[in-house]
């Protein structure tokens, strides 16, 4: 098996619960993908930066990251994965609100202004997560060159229509669940 099969079976026998819950968008499901199981596994999270890494491969972007906290331990994978390779590749981490103290900084890591960057979520169902750090990363002057998440739970449309193009390493029919 290669990183991509391997990274779906921790993510079906980790993260994948099933029960009634409510998502970050207001929705209503049966199963819920709890992503930092595998994000913050010692064995999984070296394969997001692998995985993540190839799905992007001819996209040009040297700074991956994304909204605080889904975001950052994908970006921080990516960031190692390149650097085993040794690609230059930083992250940053974009708050939902700026600081009112310090540097009062909204985006936090190296400057993203006038650089080619890369938004990434763990999952993301309406898109409305990764269009915010999207929206902090245009008004701190980084060109956003695409959005790519682990899993998709329905957000493609509502990125593209936000003249983005989208990835997902893995959909819901991919881990066996229906949306």
């Amino acid at each position: 098996m290669g990183d991509h099969d391997d990274l779906r079976k921790f993510i079906i026998d980790l993260a994948v619960v099933h029960g009634r819950v409510v998502l970050s968008s207001g929705r209503e499901a049966d199963w819920y993908v709890d992503l930092r199981r595998v994000t913050l596994h010692h064995q999984a999270a070296p394969l997001v930066g692998r995985v993540l890494l190839d799905l992007t491969a001819d996209w040009e972007y040297d700074a991956v990251g994304g909204l605080t906290l889904g975001a950052d331990p994908v970006a921080l994978s990516m960031l190692h994965a390149a650097s085993a390779t040794d690609r230059s590749l930083d992250a940053f981490v974009v708050r939902k609100a700026g600081k009112a103290h310090g540097l009062q900084r909204r985006i936090e890591g190296p400057d993203v202004a006038g650089r080619r960057v890369l938004a990434v979520e763990d999952t993301s169902t309406t898109g409305g997560s990764v269009l915010t750090a999207v929206e902090a990363l245009r008004e701190a002057g980084a060109e956003v060159v695409g959005v790519a998440v682990i899993v998709d739970r329905g957000a493609g449309d509502a990125v593209e229509a936000a003249g983005l193009p989208y990835r997902a390493a893995y959909t819901l029919a991919d881990l066996g669940l229906v949306a």
